[in-house]
């Protein structure tokens, strides 16, 4: 069924640029259970994960290997004309933040859940979306300890790869009532008004999973119907988010802003302030006016 997607992506077929994807997934998955396991490099020298603690979170020197594996491979069979290439290191060494000027740009998050990888929860996960005019087109999100590969193309659905190259299609579940409805959430990265916003939701249980990637792989796997996220001092980035948008909808869920409004990826900057909700789509609108109406008492309660 794969097999048969139609269309072009940027005079690329789109299986071509999905098999090429879901290579470089299984690649970065390899490179990242390397370092997870402290395997040996051909020299016998175990692998050294290097952790340096930065401004946004740890970097490791897995990050950095699978960044520099996956940007390689796509530079080298697509060029630098026609794509750009965002990721938080090429991020980070720009002159100033500013989009880039082509219409079709690579995400990149080669180590989404970086602490849990440090902590070995096994909740991490490799993340690269192709984005065209700021939208998601073709993505895919691997969960190495899983051995899993998630992937999608607007308009064309959702799918699950394993290691054994069985490919399976993804819908989200039809629970459509919110107190049925299960809540995925990190077991850190929460502040007090995040929590207030978890406990006055009407959805009853939680799942706790370290990526967002494994968050929204718990919805599209049925585990799960709603995750959220709410920045505070900080916010999640493009990178972060731009993969598992399109898993989800294209595996029938929504993935917006507490007001409905699109997420929008490579505006110059990748921060993604405010309320994010993703869910099963049943009851997104619902859950999204109740979110908006929960954070404006608190604040106003906060400042009174």
């Amino acid at each position: 069924m794969v097999t048969d997607m139609p269309g072009a992506i940027a005079n690329h077929p789109v299986t071509e640029l999905l098999t090429l994807s879901r290579q470089l997934a299984w690649g970065a998955s390899k490179i990242l259970r390397a370092y997870y396991r402290g395997e040996t490099e051909q020299d016998g020298v175990a692998l050294d994960l290097d952790v340096k603690e930065k401004k946004d979170g740890p970097v490791t020197a897995a990050d950095l290997a699978v960044n520099h594996y996956v940007l390689q491979h796509l530079k080298d069979a697509l060029g630098e004309e026609t794509f750009g290439y965002l990721s938080e290191e090429t991020y980070k060494a720009q002159a100033d933040a500013k989009p880039f000027p082509q219409d079709w740009v690579w995400i990149l998050d080669p180590l989404d859940g970086t602490r849990d990888f440090i902590d070995q929860t096994g909740e991490y996960a490799f993340h690269l979306a192709l984005t065209y005019q700021g939208r998601p087109m073709l993505t895919v999100v691997a969960c190495p300890e899983a051995e899993r590969v998630y992937f999608a193309s607007k308009g064309n659905g959702a799918f699950v790869e394993t290691a054994d190259g069985n490919v399976q299609p993804l819908t989200v579940s039809a629970s459509d009532r919110p107190e049925d409805l299960t809540i995925v959430a990190s077991r850190t990265h929460r502040d007090e008004r995040f929590n207030h916003l978890l406990a006055s939701l009407p959805c009853k249980d939680k799942l706790y999973v370290g990526s967002v990637g494994g968050k929204i792989a718990a919805i599209v796997d049925g585990r799960a119907e709603v995750y959220l996220s709410l920045s505070g001092k900080s916010a999640p980035k493009d990178w972060d988010m731009a993969a598992p948008e399109l898993i989800l909808t294209e595996a029938g869920g929504q993935f917006t802003h507490f007001s409905g409004e699109p997420l929008q990826y490579n505006t110059g900057d990748v921060n993604q302030w405010g309320g994010l909700m993703a869910s099963n789509g049943h009851c997104h609108n619902t859950l999204c006016t109740i979110a908006n109406d929960v954070l404006a008492a608190y604040d106003q309660a906060a400042q009174s």
